[in-house]
């Protein structure tokens, strides 16, 4: 394979898949990692991707939202441990907002069964995976459903989440960085994450590693507005630790 032929690829790659890593492509295009991370590099000058820790975004995902279906076979395992980490975060939370997502999938699946709790949600997914068990109550945001992760968005959304004193909100991004904080590709979205920022007593973000340093079109926090961060091992201890001295606690699990 020639070398713009193989840029190519990890371009098209990076654009089906919202981002890609640096040791999933080598193995996959058969060559070092080093040639990719030589190939991103020159495609980031070009203005046709963002290096982040690990791997790189594409531009284009400022305006891009991959899909649930896609969501659900990447990262598998570190999604899962992650989801597992955060729900040790509850303590004595009676109220709690999921964002939508499949980490926030996997960690309603998980949410103990043993006592009452009041889950809030923007995702039709979460609220029907979880709407049977018996402690649990269940609101669903009302709005307008997005196609590709059939979440509710928009002033119905924000107006009911106006009437809520949460107490910890788990929230995730597109991605995350020290400069920009948390950002997404919809500004409809973002609106909903910024209004569950406001009326959250605690608020945690979950995220893949490959999320960190990486930025989309519409902020909606910052890192010090979170008391804590659970992503993977993926992420570097000394970048965690740049995380950390601004406000909240790293787990790398």
């Amino acid at each position: 394979m020639y070398a713009e032929e193989r840029r190519n690829r990890i371009l098209a790659l990076a654009r089906h898949q919202g981002r890609i890593e640096v040791t999933t492509t080598a193995v996959d295009l058969s060559v070092a990692p080093e040639t990719v991370r030589r190939d991103l590099s020159i495609l980031e000058r070009r203005g046709l991707l963002r290096r982040t820790y690990g791997g790189a975004y594409p531009v284009e995902g400022a305006g891009f939202e991959t899909g649930l279906l896609q969501r659900e076979t990447l990262h598998i395992q570190d999604k899962r441990r992650i989801a597992a980490e955060s729900v040790n975060l509850i303590g004595d939370a009676e109220t709690i907002f999921v964002d939508e997502g499949y980490t926030s999938q996997r960690l309603a699946a998980l949410l103990p069964g043993e006592r009452p709790l009041t889950v809030i949600t923007a995702s039709l997914s979460t609220a029907a995976a979880i709407v049977e068990s018996p402690q649990l109550s269940v609101i669903l945001l009302g709005g307008r459903v997005q196609g590709r992760t059939l979440a509710t968005v928009g002033s119905w959304a924000c107006a009911m989440l106006e009437r809520f004193a949460i107490d910890l909100a788990f929230l995730g991004s597109n991605g995350i960085s020290r400069e920009l904080g948390l950002t997404t590709p919809d500004p409809v979205m973002a609106d909903v994450k910024a209004k569950v920022l406001a009326v959250s007593r605690r608020r945690v973000f979950m995220g893949h590693h490959s999320k960190f340093g990486a930025s989309a079109f519409c902020r909606f926090a910052d890192v010090r507005d979170l008391e804590s961060i659970v992503t993977d091992t993926g992420l570097s201890s000394v970048e965690a630790h740049r995380y950390s001295v601004m406000g909240p606690r790293i787990y790398r699990v």
